[in-house]
């Protein structure tokens, strides 16, 4: 098992996926169903107010994204997807490509949360002391 992230023709999922109209549906149903919730958009990373339009959203587990028949299917759960700034979501990565324990030996999903709580360490810290 690897967290790390593919590069080149070994990313189906960063190539294909992240284009198809499964996946700008689902996200558009993400955004919907925070909005009804009535939870203001934000970054997970720096907790900062965000437009959707300045947001990605991170898998914490692809067990909804699926391929049948040349067909992406996403049907993630909402709690499996969280919302980043771009600067932020790269920032995550690099922190879980960089880490031998979360890049190889933790599930996707505690990778990303045990990532997400460092970078929120050093993002307030970095505040701090500007």
């Amino acid at each position: 098992m690897s967290n790390r992230r593919k590069t080149g023709l070994k990313s189906l999922y960063r190539r294909e996926f992240l284009r198809s109209p499964a996946w700008f549906a689902r996200r558009d149903r993400w955004f919907t169903e925070q909005t009804r919730r009535g939870i203001p958009l934000a970054c997970a990373g720096c907790d900062r107010p965000a437009s959707k339009a300045e947001l990605e959203l991170h898998h914490l587990d692809y067990r909804g994204v699926t391929l049948t028949a040349g067909l992406w299917r996403a049907a993630e759960p909402h709690g499996d997807l969280i919302p980043l700034h771009a600067y932020c979501h790269e920032l995550l990565h690099r922190l879980i490509d960089r880490d031998p324990v979360l890049a190889r030996h933790r599930t996707r999903r505690d990778a990303s949360q045990h990532a997400l709580e460092h970078l929120r360490t050093r993002l307030a810290s970095r505040e701090e002391s500007a």
